[in-house]
């Protein structure tokens, strides 16, 4: 692998974990739909650099999510239980970011911290196992 790939999936990788910090901080403050997005935007930033290794992109989100599924849970290689992660954030965020009235509760949002942090220790085991 190249240096500039790893450095940008390292950088990434690096992303993926300030977001999830952030979503922790928001979580603290009670800004439960803003953590939700940061939540989401973690998984988004680990799912991109695990795609970098395969030299697979998308400008679209949806399509970052297509070829996630594609190439990493429909082969087996990620469980569906752990894409299941990071396709509920995927539609969590965006009722969130784009429906009125969304208000997303604690008891809603707490887990989900936890479930995104397992979901990028895993892609990022799953990058530096296969690096």
């Amino acid at each position: 692998m190249s240096d500039s790939k790893s450095d940008l999936i390292n950088h990434r990788l690096q992303r993926a974990s300030e977001a999830l910090e952030d979503a922790r901080i928001l979580a603290k403050a009670a800004r439960w739909n803003t953590c939700v997005n940061r939540l989401y935007y973690a998984c988004f930033y680990a799912v991109s650099a695990l795609l970098m290794q395969q030299d697979l992109s998308s400008s679209k989100h949806t399509g970052i999510r297509s070829l996630f599924n594609r190439h990493y849970v429909k082969t087996g290689k990620v469980t569906k239980e752990m894409a299941q992660i990071y396709n509920d954030l995927f539609e969590r965020r965006q009722e969130s970011d784009y429906l009125d009235f969304i208000h997303f509760k604690e008891s809603q949002v707490c887990p989900w911290i936890s479930k995104a942090e397992v979901f990028i220790k895993h892609i990022a085991s799953f990058i530096n196992s296969a690096s």
